[in-house]
């Protein structure tokens, strides 16, 4: 029996359609009804409208120009040659219109679909598209100074789902967290720790908090835990060396928090990345005379600039777009610094080194990053820099993930009632089930913004989408259970006469089985995971559409056979889908 691995139904038969079409139009021109002539790219796709064919071809519509003829009559020509369909995947091939080439699937390809996700089984989705090729995904990165907010959540979610769907494509995925421990923010967090700390025996009145100071209750609880072990040791001692300590003491523990809650999340990361690695490392340096080889950077006023303009500019970056008070405002782009006067190298320059470290140290052939919406102004910028170095910024894709609402009973949600901050990721994690988030966080595009429905987060009913997905997976569970108690058991797909699904309703459903592959392919070449769980919804409507319309227990024995074969494979897809996005799969609700 066919092992089906890497297996694509939609694919297949697609690349057989091609296969057949191009070889009639050759013999059309070998034996002169066509002209010979070179044979123009065409597209084989799934039409809009199965009414009209499982598939369909534009080839004559496509080489009318190069044939001299009309498409129709082209399209006549072509399908006159083709060979008997006996034996191939495909049952009538029809000409519609001024010249489309209309193709039916026999009920051999509907079987082998059902047969193919039975025998695959938890690797039903896999494919080798990819090519193995090494790809690094980087999300969230979130600063290790306080918690993670509610954009982490989102990012989690999407950069996880993305990580899984190339996984799946074939491809080799690294999942990877930047932290960034290094440079101004750390210096604010030190000195925050620091007044906090001395507030604790001096007084709030008596140590000013600095205006620009992490102002979290995070930051007060830091600080008190470093009390409880150093004691009044640091009170009257030099500022800076208890700026440097607290950090330290401190950041070791915000970043075990970091893993933490994405642990939670179920996102687990293949590599955590420090940036102060980089410095100390001599990686940033390295590049700094890499650059500066290259012509790249020049100096200004005591610091290093890098020519952010002249590099920019290829991938639009000479025109800075943001929000603004009063509408979209358009700045103009300017070079960057990339080392202070003070010779303190900035987040700009560690951010080349990091990224060269991905692709040259590291080999990585691809980078994602997952960046808020916010960073949209530093895509040109991070992406030509890229080819200052002498790297391809094409290879560097950045995904821009937009805002999220949280949304209760109709109205936006900002403070949480029980402590009345800001929710991040933590609290609602606390309040919704893990499922419900990361289901929900995928359900648009990266580039929408988003309402996150608390109340449908929460609800056990059709309202919540994960509900109604993994209802689908317990319900045929709960099938296949209750009829093998009452004595039907099912024989395996390989045993059943699966050509016997052919009520509108199974094959609709074979239809949509079929393209589970494909869609994953699509969700990782568009770096948009929502596609699968656009995917799975609808096919818990398929699935929920064909139990309706068809009995399985009461069928004549053989069609029962064939449906329990189109159930199996159904909980198998449906699995899959969740499995991937880290999703639970129960078999009882």
């Amino acid at each position: 029996m066919q092992d089906f691995k890497n297996f694509d139904p939609r694919q297949s038969a697609m690349d057989a359609a091609r296969a057949m079409l191009e070889q009639a139009a050759k013999d059309a021109m070998n034996d002169g009804t066509l002209p010979q002539k070179e044979l123009p790219s065409f597209v084989v796709e799934v039409p809009g409208d199965v009414k009209n064919g499982d598939l369909a071809a534009n080839l004559a519509m496509a080489s009318a120009r190069v044939f001299g003829m009309p498409p129709r009559k082209i399209a006549e020509a072509i399908t006159a040659h083709l060979p008997a369909l006996e034996g191939t995947l495909f049952d009538r091939v029809e000409v519609a219109g001024p010249g489309f080439i209309n193709l039916f699937l026999n009920m051999n390809w509907y079987a082998n679909v059902v047969l193919a996700a039975n025998v695959a089984g938890a690797d039903y989705g896999r494919t080798d598209f990819g090519k193995g090729e090494k790809v690094n995904v980087e999300f969230v990165s979130a600063n290790p100074t306080g918690p993670m907010h509610l954009g982490n959540a989102r990012g989690g979610a999407l950069g996880d789902c993305l990580a899984a769907a190339l996984d799946w494509a074939g491809y080799d995925v690294t999942r990877e967290f930047y932290i960034n421990d290094a440079g101004n923010q750390i210096l604010k967090f030190g000195k925050s720790l620091a007044t906090r700390y001395l507030q604790i025996f001096k007084g709030e009145d008596a140590v000013p908090f600095p205006e620009d100071g992490y102002q979290g209750e995070d930051i007060k609880v830091l600080a008190r835990q470093f009390a409880d072990e150093v004691g009044d040791r640091y009170v009257d001692g030099d500022f800076e060396t208890l700026q440097t300590d607290i950090a330290a003491f401190g950041l070791p523990i915000n970043v075990q928090r970091l893993k933490d809650d994405m642990g939670k999340y179920r996102v687990q990361y293949d590599v955590w990345f420090s940036e102060t690695g980089l410095h100390q490392s001599g990686a940033i340096a390295d590049i700094l005379d890499k650059l500066a080889q290259r012509g790249a950077t020049y100096e200004k006023d005591g610091a290093i600039w890098y020519r952010s303009m002249q590099y920019a500019e290829k991938y639009g970056g000479n025109k800075v777009t943001r929000k603004g008070l009063d509408g979209e405002v358009t700045d103009e782009a300017k070079d960057e610094v990339l080392v202070r006067a003070n010779g303190v190298p900035t987040y700009f320059a560690a951010d080349i080194a990091y990224h060269y470290n991905k692709f040259v140290t590291r080999g990585f052939s691809r980078a994602i990053d997952v960046w808020g919406a916010d960073h949209h102004g530093h895509v040109a910028r991070m992406k030509g820099a890229m080819d200052a170095i002498g790297l391809d910024g094409e290879k560097l894709d950045i995904v821009l993930m937009q805002f999220v609402r949280l949304m209760q009973d109709g109205k936006p949600v900002r403070m949480s009632k029980r402590t009345g901050k800001a929710i991040g990721l933590a609290e609602l994690l606390d309040e919704v089930p893990i499922d419900s988030a990361r289901f929900q966080f995928n359900l648009r595009e990266p580039g929408s913004v988003m309402d996150f429905d608390m109340d449908a987060a929460v609800a056990q009913d059709n309202q919540n989408p994960v509900y109604y997905v993994q209802y689908a997976h317990a319900r045929i569970c709960s099938i296949l259970k209750k009829m093998a108690q009452e004595g039907i058991v099912f024989e395996g797909a390989d045993k059943a006469d699966l050509t016997l699904l052919t009520e509108p309703s199974e094959m609709d459903l074979i239809r949509h089985i079929a393209n589970f592959p494909g869609e994953i392919i699509s969700a990782a070449k568009s770096y948009d995971p929502a596609r699968i769980t656009r995917y799975v919804t609808e096919l818990a409507n398929r699935y929920h559409k064909f139990y309706n319309s068809c009995r399985v227990k009461d069928a004549e024995p053989a069609v029962c056979q064939a449906r329990l074969a189109l159930c199996t494979a159904s909980k198998t897809v449906i699995s899959n889908a969740l499995t991937m996005m880290k999703i639970t799969v129960p078999e009882s609700m």
